[in-house]
């Protein structure tokens, strides 16, 4: 048989699935039940007046085809929730709305990059903004984002990693994994070098009503940037509607959404049309089980920060937004000579409980493992407390 694609063996995925993979069969090997901490699914059911409004569309027949780039009135929802952090009023025309967040990373470097190219990723961070930049043959050139900075890097660390062949920065405030949110300094910074520089940015900004102290910046907050930036952004974590697959690119590059409208329509015709009703209520519709969620996340941060730190040879600060908490492990490394996947695989085995490496995420996750805290209180509370027990009895040996 012919060959397949050379670019095929470029294309990464995203670990953490692997690991859910190796934790399910270990329970199913070993009988035990974990307690699962790792997960970067929201940890509620999506509110009920969303879930009326998918049933509504059903019964009402919205189940056909709709134009490529979304709804117009939810195309009107979107802009107008997106103008909100912006400097300029977006309107329908700048948004597409695609089969979830990642078709927006998929469209956008498809329209953007060639093998040379070279593209500025945090990191850690989350795995397919690298997998798709080497797919399609260009450069990751990672930058590191620190505990010690809040997660934050510096406008001189960007500035010296920034080449000829630099086309585009990724930008994700808050973060996954980390939990940092970028400062508006920060963001300041990277607008006069994206300007300056002649680059473009993809701000993925998917947890961005996810901010559990001060307020949400977006980089097209700053005179010139909505022209330069795609905004990511969708329904899956806010609204818990994961299962939902919808998301939306939002720009004011005319040029930029032409091509990831065409590209859309090339793949996927256009998005699921119950979906996008649903998505229009979620936008548009009361927001208190929203508010609830969000507090909770809040509530339930503060109880696994407090626990983390509690175990021997852990230690993390307060992340500022999402649902993800990175801790530091790098006393535990050193003392056991293991690496943090090794350590994951240890309180897997031993203590019942499933996090994630850091390396999951980047090269620059070593010393860091990741929690999430999205669980339960009960499961917060009970896997901590096995981590503690584990850790506690061989820390001393």
């Amino acid at each position: 048989m012919k060959s397949f694609s050379k670019r095929m063996p470029n294309l990464g995925t995203e670990n953490a699935f692997a690991v859910i993979t190796k934790a399910k069969q270990f329970e199913k090997e070993s009988g035990v039940k974990l307690v699962y901490l790792q997960i970067g699914e929201p940890g509620f059911d999506t509110p009920e007046n969303i879930k009326n409004a998918t049933i509504a569309a059903v019964k009402d027949n919205q189940t056909h085809y709709t134009p490529t780039p979304g709804l117009p009135v939810l195309r009107e929802a979107i802009a107008a929730e997106t103008s909100k952090n912006a400097c300029v009023e977006y309107e329908a025309k700048d948004v597409i709305v695609v089969s979830g967040g990642k078709p927006v990373m998929f469209y956008m470097m498809n329209a953007l990059l060639d093998p040379g190219d070279e593209v500025i990723v945090p990191n850690p961070s989350y795995p397919i903004y690298g997998s798709v930049t080497e797919y399609l043959g260009a450069t990751v050139v990672p930058i590191a984002l620190r505990q010690e900075n809040d997660f934050n890097f510096t406008i001189e660390e960007l500035e010296a990693k920034i080449t000829p062949n630099t086309k585009l920065i990724m930008v994700n405030s808050p973060q996954n994994p980390t939990g940092g949110v970028y400062t508006r300094e920060l963001l300041a910074g990277i607008a006069e070098l994206a300007k300056k520089h002649d680059l473009w940015v993809l701000s993925d900004e998917i947890y961005d009503r996810m901010v559990h102290e001060g307020e949400h910046v977006s980089i097209t907050n700053f005179e010139g940037m909505p022209e330069r930036t795609v905004i990511l952004n969708g329904c899956s974590k806010t609204f818990a509607m994961t299962g939902y697959r919808i998301g939306w690119a939002v720009t004011k590059n005319a040029e930029m959404a032409a091509y990831i409208e065409q590209l859309a329509c090339n793949d996927t015709s256009c998005v699921n049309t119950m979906t996008q009703y649903a998505a229009l209520e979620a936008l548009t519709g009361p927001q208190e089980q929203v508010e609830y969620m969000l507090q909770e996340y809040k509530n339930r941060r503060d109880l696994m920060v407090g626990l983390v730190n509690e175990i021997p040879g852990m230690n993390c600060h307060s992340p500022k937004g999402a649902f993800y908490l990175m801790v530091n492990v790098r006393e535990l490394l050193d003392k056991f000579s293991i690496t943090s996947a090794e350590l994951c695989d240890r309180i897997m085995r031993e203590a019942h409980v499933l996090i994630l490496p850091g390396t999951v995420f980047g090269h620059f996750g070593e010393d860091l493992v990741r929690f999430s805290y999205v669980s339960s209180e009960e499961d917060i509370r009970d896997g901590l407390a096995k981590i503690k027990s584990y850790i506690e009895s061989v820390y001393q040996t």
